[in-house]
């Protein structure tokens, strides 16, 4: 239901616009139909209920946990070590391989401390370098539509074109449409879930999507082996991008290519789509709120006037970071995640048992109605000058498995916005925004439409 644009009594303009809604399940839902319904649209099987109480038992060995000191237990405590579940390997496993997303144990923590440095704050203004170029053609194009856009296929697009500058640039044997077309189709193969993934039949049974999708992986895969072999012939002698420092690491530790290659695909796969649709949500939301915009646009202009946009500029942006964490919290792209119970736990008088598949709904967390005052209402300033008790905010996960990019992520969000938001203003359109869609990622399911008009047309206006 598009309730942003329902109008008040007489006409009048909604104090509090309530921002669309993903629809979660009224209803129980049975282990048959969990695994049809989920596999098109994750959140038709998530208790709606899980934005009301703090924790439920689904069916069969499943269990959604809402309760912030029970998530920061099972991710930071006893069950720190439990490993992602069996389902998530199913889904992205034939792709990524042995990356870091899905290994566990020793492998694991080898490639954590192989790859953290290359996400550390000191490797981040070289990359910002490569956003902010992105985000001025970004703010171009939406300067020049002057009227309805798709911000979500926009944001898409940009996040691509960051991909292809700080990931897989450096091979003119291959070109960027190229890139961003097998990208594409690696996006949509891990966004399929197929109902034999999720009822966890073995792995011999084959899938369609896999029949469907072999080519455009391996396709995927042997471009990015010739990137990396490209980029290797052809070292810089300062690292200019990650590639650069990815082969870095590959060459100081004696990585096999292969697992290098599982581990390229593994940061695509978390950091394309996901970014791309927080851009999007974040611009809908200051569509909704144009007086919030105004203030946003008015603290980039002070932070960085029309100059490029640097690492250095982003501390001084308070209020756009807490817009981009309040925006995290109505929309987090990784809306869902889950482990297995490898041992039997109790925590707060619920009992854990081996096999057991624990939920963390972290869309319905981030709008628990026990946690959060106003939970279905965006308010821009939530996060300034806040903290908020562990285990209630989890956008990037927490534990030892917290996402390795979560720096590197808002960082790219927070440019691609504030280079937006200098040239262009955003509007709602008559256009219903479709509810959010789970799969692997948290997207909007359908074209996100809204006018953009430039900035200095606006103030005419």
């Amino acid at each position: 239901m598009n309730t942003q644009n329902m109008p008040a009594p007489d006409g009048a303009t909604p104090a509090h616009p309530i921002p669309v809604e993903a629809d979660l399940a009224k209803a129980d839902v049975g282990l048959i139909d969990f695994a049809k319904k989920a596999g098109k649209n994750i959140f038709s099987v998530i208790p709606d209920a899980t934005r009301t109480q703090s924790y439920l038992k689904g069916p069969a060995k499943i269990h959604y946990v809402c309760d912030p000191d029970m998530v920061t237990e099972l991710l930071a405590g006893v069950g720190r070590r439990f490993p992602k579940a069996e389902f998530t390997h199913n889904v992205i496993g034939p792709v990524v391989g042995n990356g870091m997303i899905l290994s566990e144990g020793e492998k694991w923590r080898a490639q954590r401390h192989r790859y953290a440095p290359l996400f550390a704050a000191r490797n981040l203004p070289v990359l910002t370098r490569h956003f902010a170029q992105t985000g001025d053609e970004l703010a171009d194009f939406f300067a020049r539509a002057a009227g309805e856009v798709d911000v979500s296929d926009a944001a898409q697009e940009a996040t691509l074109t960051n991909i292809s500058r700080v990931m897989f640039s450096g091979n003119e044997a291959v070109s960027k449409q190229d890139v961003r077309q097998g990208m594409r189709r690696f996006t949509d193969y891990i966004s399929y879930m197929s109902l034999f993934d999720l009822m966890g039949l073995p792995k011999w049974v084959p899938r369609l999507k896999w029949l469907r999708s072999k080519k455009a992986i391996r396709d995927l895969r042997q471009l990015t082996h010739d990137v990396i072999a490209n980029r290797r012939a052809q070292r810089h002698a300062e690292a200019v991008d990650f590639l650069d420092l990815l082969i870095e690491a590959l060459e100081t530790d004696k990585e096999d290519v292969e697992t290098t290659v599982d581990n390229l695909l593994t940061f695509v796969a978390a950091g394309y789509e996901t970014s791309a649709n927080t851009i999007a949500w974040g611009l809908y939301l200051l569509a909704m709120h144009r007086e919030v915009q105004t203030d946003l646009r008015a603290e980039v202009m002070e932070a960085c006037g029309d100059g490029p946009i640097g690492f250095h500029d982003l501390p001084k942006m308070p209020k756009l970071h807490a817009h981009v964490r309040e925006t995290l919290r109505m929309y987090p792209a990784g809306a869902l995640f889950a482990r297995d119970a490898t041992d039997e736990v109790t925590i707060k008088d619920v009992t854990f048992k081996k096999g057991d598949v624990i939920m963390f709904p972290v869309y319905a967390l981030h709008r628990n109605e026990l946690l959060w005052d106003n939970a279905a209402l965006y308010q821009h300033d939530r996060f300034l000058d806040r903290k908020y008790p562990r285990g209630q905010y989890i956008p990037f996960g927490d534990g030892p498995r917290i996402c390795i990019g979560a720096q590197y992520a808002e960082t790219e969000i927070m440019v691609l916005l504030a280079s937006a938001l200098r040239r262009a203003s955003f509007e709602l359109t008559d256009h219903p925004v479709a509810p959010p869609n789970l799969t692997f990622t948290m997207r909007p399911d359908g074209p996100l439409m809204l006018r953009a008009v430039p900035v200095d047309q606006a103030a005419v206006e």
